[in-house]
């Protein structure tokens, strides 16, 4: 079958009995599938049109769906109410590790029949529209790292997921030996992705035992939300199928590498003409090539503290940025460095900044409406980018660093104009709640550290 669909194949799929559920879903605040399984007939008679009803709730909920206090959005005491779920007929694809689904995602409508602003979808969706009213298509691709383990998702649960087995007993960078081992999982994680029209690139081990990454081809922002964290989805359902499971965290384990969702940036114009082209590189000074890439880049540094929240959005996010780790400290661009925070790479049409301070708990959505955002800042302020750096930025204290706790992250984020001009105040204050709870409910926590360091000898 096709990954691809369109309303007319999708009806002769489910006359012919291939297709009888169709997942209609958007992504919530941390960038998880949420929605319903519609059977097939009655997507087609009723929602495509009508829509879907879900609760409100789903976008101020923690990560164990408790409804949480202090949104404007929606509360107890508005009760809850509904929105509706409006399929973006454009993204509907066969899923095709689940027997005879589809999916399709889709945007996400209060009450009063507007966007809901605060969903990660429609924030992007905002960046993009500000972006083409420039005249700019923004086209990204993810880089995103997991880790695999041999004890399925229950099993791991019961373990407290402690003491866990990865799939592989050493760093594994490159290794075709390793990764040999491996590919029952990351080869029907990579066909599957495929099969469901979100094209790789490739996979390979990572810096980690059992890590891997697997790379997504570039495309159109949007897309490439959406395939990104369909790929993240598919990746956890493919593992249980399997009888393994997987992990997105930035900071699975103290003396493990974090994993990273390297993010690359590039311009276009309306007739499909790379902006980014021929900017050349060259260590140790200012970045040359058109001012617009000067620009673009610029506003990434310039913003990035303040919008380190969406790179972030977890205490655990800030476990991962260790000097010597291969993920960023430092907040300046280097061409084909990774001691840098941002890198540059690339040649002719295929030439791109490289975000890599984004880590793989990040919500791909909002990661690149921050990504777009600091370019259009910079652009529109005509910011000039500092000198490129040559040499290891870790070791370099005068440079500028990125945010080392959520807590920080929060003070930048509310500090920043940058978001509030681009995104809303509405919008920025939502993130903000969202996040000031996380860290209070960490704060309260008594972790497994504390308990080792102190149960018998304080």
């Amino acid at each position: 079958m096709p990954g691809r669909l369109d309303r007319r194949a999708l009806e002769s799929l489910i006359r012919k009995g291939e297709i009888d559920t169709v997942l209609t879903v958007f992504p919530d605040g941390y960038g998880r599938l949420m929605g319903k399984r519609l059977v097939g007939r009655h997507f087609l008679d009723h929602a495509v049109e009508a829509g879907v009803h879900a609760c409100i709730y789903l976008f101020t909920v923690d990560m164990e769906m408790e409804p949480l206090p202090g949104f404007r959005l929606t509360s107890w005491e508005r009760g809850y109410g509904d929105m509706k779920m409006v399929p973006d007929m454009a993204t509907l694809r066969v899923i095709p590790w689940l027997p005879k689904t589809a999916l399709v995602f889709c945007d996400v409508y209060g009450e009063d029949g507007d966007l809901v602003e605060e969903a990660p979808r429609s924030v992007l969706k905002r960046q993009i529209a500000r972006a083409a009213s420039l005249g700019y298509t923004v086209k990204l691709a993810a880089e995103l790292e997991l880790y695999c383990f041999r004890e399925s998702f229950e099993e791991a649960r019961a373990k407290r997921y402690q003491n866990l087995t990865p799939v592989a007993g050493y760093l594994e960078d490159y290794h075709i030996l390793q990764t040999t081992r491996e590919e029952p999982l990351i080869r029907a994680i990579r066909n599957g992705m495929e099969g469901a029209d979100v094209p790789v690139e490739s996979s390979k081990g990572e810096w980690g035992r059992g890590q891997e990454e697997i790379n997504l081809v570039y495309a159109d922002a949007l897309d490439m939300a959406d395939r990104t964290a369909l790929y993240k989805h598919g990746a956890k359902e493919i593992a249980h199928l399997q009888g393994g499971s997987v992990t997105f965290m930035a900071k699975y384990d103290t003396g493990a590498a974090g994993s990273s969702f390297h993010v690359h940036s590039s311009l276009w114009d309306r007739t499909g003409r790379a902006l980014f082209a021929g900017a050349g590189h060259g260590a140790g000074r200012r970045p040359p090539g058109p001012p617009v890439f000067r620009q673009w880049l610029a506003g990434q540094l310039a913003a990035a503290r303040e919008l380190a929240y969406f790179y972030g959005p977890t205490v655990n996010s800030y476990k991962r940025y260790q000097s010597r780790s291969f993920a960023p400290t430092r907040i300046v661009a280097g061409w084909d460095n990774r001691t840098c925070g941002f890198r540059l790479c690339g040649e002719e049409a295929g030439f791109r900044v490289e975000n890599r301070i984004p880590g793989a708990d990040a919500n791909p959505y909002l990661a690149f409406a921050a990504t777009i955002a600091a370019g259009l800042h910079g652009i529109a302020r005509r910011l000039a980018p500092p000198r490129l750096y040559a040499g290891n930025a870790y070791a370099d204290p005068a440079l500028p660093e990125v945010p080392k706790t959520l807590r920080e992250a929060i003070g930048e984020l509310g500090r920043s104009k940058v978001a509030r001009a681009a995104f809303g105040a509405r919008v920025v204050e939502h993130y903000l709640h969202a996040a000031r709870l996380e860290q209070q409910a960490f704060d309260a926590a008594v972790t497994d550290w504390e308990l080792v360091r102190n149960f018998e000898r304080i």
